[in-house]
């Protein structure tokens, strides 16, 4: 590598961070939502129906054709609100068809302007709302009237919605789970054609309550597990306005995402099989080029007998959603095209974290710090003997080049005589690149943290010193700098007592900028925990510099070239 490589990663960095400055990204803005929000608060439904000439039709595989409900225009319906409740969640549900309006959760509060418990909320509909197709027909039920029964079920409070379609008759129910963010949902139409199907529409937004709603708007999703494969996610910015990605089924689970939270359906557990045939995700139109709306579908066949399933809303708590089974808690499939090599070390993180929590009982912060220096003790070992090869490789460096010079034009004897340095000094030909281990061994921690600061709402809104939330950036830019710094002090210990390198030297430098550039609008725990890492890793290299600077290297002995000339007297 010469200067020209260097000059130019400069320039490259250079342009990194200017651009932004220069052209700074346009704010994310919140969606025309003040009405959901005022019902959102308040608990009441909304007072017209959403537009379901927006929602996707339904894919062709379904075996139906479908005809867009909505000809001729069904008169205004007088909604109820009815809730239902534990003490972690509350459902608004609504007698106009039969539609989940709100999921309100108590433990969790607003980090938005707004006051109060979280609330999830669509925007301009409600969380859930369904359509049948019978004998070819597409029936919005929002055009529906139900009537509403409260009851229990083995101490379970439920509401039970039932409403005519002409002759035909409907009914929903709804059974709150005692302890969890769960509901079973059961579905029956008497008297329909069939075939039919049940087609639910999930939200098709959220309304964001996060202190940085550009960001949560940034995570919004929809994700699917087919019961013969992974779990797969489909962003809302991934299809353009109107495409169409169809996910074929069978279904274990389907919802919609934003940073923490979630809405979605769930075939039930121990269930022979999935009533969930498909699911259909539509893109939207844009704000600021970014996709803050999506449509999608769940398709299940509705046979005589009616289906049954589970209807979650709630928070990513990852223990909870771990102990659902069914692979629910791939909700957010962690590292893309290299999550099988992310996702692994993300649930070892996970595990590890929360048993540090429950276990010392401290903030999270102290948790981050004391994470990082074990992380440090444990590859302490490891790290000495790395670095002690790499320094028994620069005490032989004079002879390793000597017995190349000897052979310069027979590389068979040259790769024998290297060898034979090698071993009669007792070192590794492989220790130059084992060295560079240490270096990588902490990489996919590192990744896995990137990863679960990004939906792990166990760190939503935990402050630790002058952090207000050390799931977002640091305002002050105080830890992304001292990283940066705590990076550049190791990288200079380190080069204590090593021959003099251009190219190292212009690494030790240019590095820790890098570094503090591209985490500087990162979680703010993220670089707490690098920093830690940096510092805690000083007294080895100050111990392995001072050794490196006892050992002197050996001098190689002069030789003729192979085949060269004798010495004259």
């Amino acid at each position: 590598m010469d200067k020209r490589f260097f000059l130019a990663l400069m320039l490259t960095g250079a342009v990194v961070i200017v651009t932004p400055m220069l052209f700074p990204r346009a704010p994310i803005a919140t969606p025309p939502a003040a009405t959901v929000a005022t019902q959102a608060t308040t608990g009441q439904a909304p007072t017209t129906a959403p537009n379901t000439s927006t929602s996707p039709t339904v894919p062709t595989a379904v075996g139906a054709s479908v005809v867009r409900a909505g000809t001729p225009p069904a008169p205004a319906i007088v909604a109820e609100t009815l809730t239902v409740a534990n003490e972690l969640l509350r459902l608004s549900l609504s007698t106009q068809g039969a539609a989940l309006v709100t999921a309100g959760l108590p433990r969790y509060r607003q980090l938005s302007d707004a006051a109060g418990e979280v609330v999830l909320a669509n925007v301009g509909a409600p969380m859930l709302h369904y359509r049948l197709i019978a004998g070819g027909d597409t029936i919005a039920l929002d055009t529906v009237a139900f009537a509403a029964v409260r009851g229990t079920v083995e101490g379970r409070e439920s509401v039970t919605l039932t409403g005519a379609l002409g002759a035909a008759r409907v009914e929903v129910k709804y059974t709150l789970a005692p302890d969890n963010y769960l509901a079973e949902v059961s579905w029956r139409a008497d008297g329909i054609a069939q075939p039919a199907f049940l087609l639910t529409d999930l939200p098709s937004g959220f309304l964001s309550q996060e202190k940085d709603t550009t960001e949560d708007y940034r995570h919004l999703a929809y994700a699917m597990k087919p019961t013969r494969s992974g779990a797969d996610r489909v962003d809302f910015r991934k299809p353009d306005p109107g495409e169409r990605i169809l996910q074929p089924g069978p279904l274990a689970w389907v919802v919609a995402k934003n940073k923490y939270f979630l809405v979605g359906v769930l075939a039930a557990e121990g269930a022979a099989s999935s009533p969930f045939a498909e699911v259909q995700v539509m893109g939207a139109a844009r704000v600021n080029k970014v996709a803050v709306n999506a449509h999608a579908t769940v398709v299940a066949p509705l046979p005589a007998g009616g289906i049954a399933f589970e209807l979650y809303a709630g928070p990513q708590e990852w223990e909870r959603l771990v102990g659902m089974g069914r692979e629910f808690e791939n909700v957010n499939p962690y590292g893309g095209f290299i999550s099988g090599v992310v996702q692994p070390f993300a649930t070892i993180v996970m595990r590890v974290l929360l048993w540090m929590k429950r276990t010392l009982q401290i903030e999270y912060g102290w948790i981050l710090v004391i994470f990082g220096v074990v992380i440090r003790l444990a590859m302490w070992p490891l790290n000495s003997r790395m670095m002690r090869s790499s320094i028994q490789m620069q005490r032989i460096a004079p002879q390793v080049q000597a017995a190349q010079n000897k052979h310069k034009g027979d590389a068979e004897k040259q790769r024998e005589a290297v060898m034979k340095v090698y071993a009669e000094a007792g070192v590794s030909p492989f220790a130059a690149l084992s060295g560079c281990l240490p270096m990588l061994l902490p990489m996919p921690i590192l990744f896995a943290l990137f990863f679960v600061f990004q939906n792990t709402i166990e760190f939503r809104g935990v402050s630790f010193l002058w952090l207000a939330d050390i799931s977002l950036k640091d305002p002050f830019y105080i830890l992304p700098i001292a990283m940066g710094l705590s990076m550049f002090v190791l990288s200079w210990v380190g080069m204590r007592n090593v021959p003099p390198n251009p190219q190292t030297k212009m690494m030790a430098y240019l590095m820790p900028v890098v570094m503090t550039v591209a985490l500087l609008n990162f979680a703010s725990g993220l670089n707490l925990y690098y920093a830690v890492q940096n510092l805690a890793a000083l007294p080895q290299q100050w111990l392995i510099a001072n050794e490196r600077s006892k050992i002197a290297p050996v001098t190689a002995v002069a030789a003729a070239p192979s085949g060269g000339e004798k010495k004259k007297r």
